[in-house]
């Protein structure tokens, strides 16, 4: 069996090596019992060296910096295309359907490519700029105050809007999924808005490229009994997708 400092070494390059550990596979490694282990990542993550997780801990992410949508929009850029076009698969004739801001959202309105009636409501501008050129496309721009980091439409006056809509799908993406704080983001007000979105939608599908895996962001935006399906890259961590799936939520990789 390792010492502590052997462990505890181990761990952290495991960490820095694959973004993730198990506490099971830990244990297997290092000859230790999981409970040894899990003392040890209580320790680690006491001195802020990572991140606990159910039966797991990932990188330690301080809470997540907002990015102006312009910088993102490069981040990922490859997944992001994939993810959206999946998402565009989902959609059928005469769908009432909101989209949310990001890029990953924005990807999914350029792979938008339905011959059908379909009415998009949304709080990006840019979303609305990507599909207004469509006739048989109905654009509803939320209307408010705008977040010049994410181009989008925040504040009272875009959730009032929400408030008198019923859709049959929401869009929606996050800066952070972890097992145990949901589905959080980076700005308080679009948390808020996004809350808005998920009671006027009767399915909830999150649009997010792997890297957001294992974060949290500033805010929380819901817990994962709220969504149904999420659409992510073959590099989301393959531990924590099974858990999510364990939670009944569908999981597509592409």
């Amino acid at each position: 069996m390792a010492n502590i400092d052997q462990r505890h070494k181990y761990i952290l390059e495991q960490l820095k090596l694959h973004g993730y550990v198990k506490v099971q596979e830990l244990s297997e490694k290092l000859n230790a019992s999981e409970v040894t282990i899990r003392k040890d990542l209580k320790f680690l993550e006491s001195k802020k060296l990572l991140t606990r997780n159910h039966g797991s801990a990932s990188n330690l992410t301080s809470i997540i910096s907002d990015k102006h949508i312009d910088i993102k929009e490069k981040m990922q850029a490859e997944e992001k295309i994939r993810i959206g076009q999946a998402a565009n698969r989902l959609l059928e004739a005469n769908d009432k359907i909101i989209i949310a801001s990001g890029t990953t959202l924005l990807a999914f309105a350029h792979a938008i490519d339905i011959q059908d009636n379909l009415t998009v409501i949304t709080s990006s501008v840019k979303v609305s700029l990507s599909l207004c050129y469509k006739p048989n496309i109905e654009i509803v721009q939320l209307g408010g105050s705008i977040r010049k980091n994410s181009v989008s439409v925040i504040g009272h006056y875009a959730e009032g809007m929400l408030e008198s809509l019923s859709c049959n799908k929401l869009f929606i993406g996050v800066d952070g999924i972890d097992l145990e704080n949901g589905l959080s983001t980076s700005d308080m007000s679009e948390a808020h808005i996004n809350k808005k979105m998920i009671k006027a939608a009767q399915k909830i599908v999150v649009l997010t490229d792997s890297s957001k895996f294992g974060k949290r962001g500033f805010c929380k935006i819901c817990d994962f009994d709220k969504i149904h399906q999420i659409i992510t890259d073959t590099n989301a961590p393959q531990h924590i997708i099974e858990m999510i799936r364990d939670k009944g939520i569908e999981v597509t990789l592409v």
